[in-house]
């Protein structure tokens, strides 16, 4: 673990999922015990698993910051005399002992003492907490399976969107609610019985038998390198109006041409791409949003979204070529700035998109503007200063099995206080002054950073070349 390049990064990794254990053990038991009160009242025993779609949905999103796929560590192994089959199973099975899955016990557990305190039979409380830890597990390798098929590509997120629309929807279109009470009735009546029991586990057997056949065969390509048919050639674009800027103009083509060539880069801009018009149509189009706080949540998250999943690795696909970067002297700090100017640029997109919310009168053009500049200037400070210490190289083809697709600690912590700090300020300042001062105040704060880039650019580059020859042993201990 020592030898790791990012040790550091890894312990510090390790103590933040631990406190965030600690704080979703302390709320689900709070939960479990205030679900109780209600499954006693109504004389539900099941009620629990009534809720359950709503607790899965939660789970699946909160997964994205701690579970990866088996591909992503199975790739080292292959190496070794071992059956590749074997090497998956034992990750899939790992994936089910994970401390996450069993934290839900501080839900079911308090549940379960409180609801037989009720007067509810141990057995059937117990058949409860079965079917209720069954479904956690289940829904594990339903997050497997569409992360791995997301990877191949984008149009499955359909497949989790129809599946959690069915239950969802039944919420939204019964107009007498009558379809809502038999489900419920049903759910609370047959969800203590052993034929639940055998549903909850066809369910999880059936998933780990898909997992298997998918996970094998997806990075059996991935790591053979198997040959696709040849394409035809294809016209390679120059973005000559660039050259009038010399270097910086080159690393801006450079920057350009890394998203359209390689699928590992080409996959986050599509994908932040599809959240913020998601979000623009959801906004402007329901009132689902229609908080205030919410609205200037969703409004920031739509500028931040695309800086927060790429410059949380930025240099890591310069990892793999960092070498010849080093060549000459300030060829990082140029590279830095164009990659500056290129993530501002890219914030036009966003402000394009949410138009229409600005039009329907959700957004104004006040706060569109404060948190332009508050990701140009704040956010893009923040989230630079990862070139610092990142030192993992990230594949640019390898999506699944690629090793510096997960996020280490201090990414993490970066990129939570990039993702709250400006709703923090915008709190304290609503407090203090009225709507129209506090953005003012946002815009001169971002604007101002945004102007001072290359005095806090060069800062960056200086503590870089600091660290350089650490750095390139990471990059370079770290190449696929």
């Amino acid at each position: 673990m020592r030898r790791s390049p990012i040790f550091e990064q890894s312990m510090v990794a390790k103590v933040m999922m631990l406190f965030g254990a600690a704080v979703m053990t302390f709320f689900l038991i709070v939960y479990g015990v205030m679900f109780s009160v209600i499954a006693n009242e109504e004389d539900m025993p099941s009620f629990i698993l009534v809720i359950m779609p709503f607790l899965l949905l939660c789970d699946f999103g909160l997964r994205f910051m701690i579970q990866q796929t088996p591909l992503m560590q199975a790739k080292p192994y292959f190496l070794l005399p071992i059956p590749r089959k074997s090497v998956i199973d034992s990750f899939l099975l790992s994936s089910l002992l994970r401390g996450w899955n069993w934290v839900w016990l501080s839900l079911f557990i308090p549940y379960m003492i409180i609801t037989v305190a009720g007067g509810t039979p141990f057995v059937t409380a117990m058949l409860v907490l079965l079917n209720g830890m069954l479904l956690v597990l289940a829904n594990s390798q339903w997050y497997l399976l569409i992360r791995t098929l997301t990877g191949r590509s984008l149009l499955w997120w359909c497949l989790p969107a129809v599946v959690n629309a069915g239950y969802f929807a039944l919420l939204i279109f019964s107009e007498d609610y009558k379809v809502i009470e038999h489900v419920f009735d049903a759910a609370g009546e047959e969800g203590g019985s052993p034929i639940v029991l055998l549903f909850c586990a066809a369910l999880l057997l059936g998933l780990l038998a898909l997992n298997r056949f998918l996970q094998y065969r997806f990075v059996y390509e991935e790591v053979s390198h198997e040959q696709k048919a040849p394409q035809a050639i294809k016209t390679v674009s120059e973005f000559s109006f660039l050259e009038r800027f010399g270097l910086v103009g080159e690393y801006l083509k450079l920057e350009i041409k890394s998203i359209m060539r390689n699928k590992a880069i080409r996959s986050r801009v599509l994908m932040s791409l599809g959240l913020v018009v998601m979000l623009s149509a959801l906004i402007t189009f329901t009132d689902m949003y229609d908080g205030f706080m919410m609205l200037n949540f969703w409004c920031y998250y739509c500028f931040a979204i695309y800086g927060m999943t790429a410059l949380v690795k930025v240099m890591g696909p310069e990892g793999n070529y960092i070498d010849l970067l080093m060549v000459h002297q300030r060829n990082i700090f140029l590279l830095l700035r164009a990659k500056y100017y290129f993530h501002c640029a890219i914030l036009v997109v966003p402000f394009l998109v949410m138009l229409p919310a600005v039009i329907s009168g959700k957004f104004s053009w006040l706060m569109m503007l404060a948190y332009f500049f508050l990701s140009s200037g704040l956010l893009y400070f923040i989230l630079f200063q990862l070139a610092v210490y990142n030192k993992q190289t990230l594949p640019l083809d390898q999506k699944l099995t690629g090793k510096g697709n997960m996020e280490n600690g201090l990414q993490l912590i970066l990129e939570m206080v990039g993702m709250l700090s400006p709703i923090l300020i915008v709190a304290i300042l609503l407090i203090a002054f009225d709507e129209t001062t506090a953005y003012s105040v946002m815009i001169v704060l971002g604007a101002l950073l945004t102007l001072l880039h290359p005095l806090w650019l060069q800062n960056i580059y200086r503590r870089m070349m600091a660290r350089k020859h650490e750095n390139l042993d990471g990059f370079k201990s770290s190449r696929g």
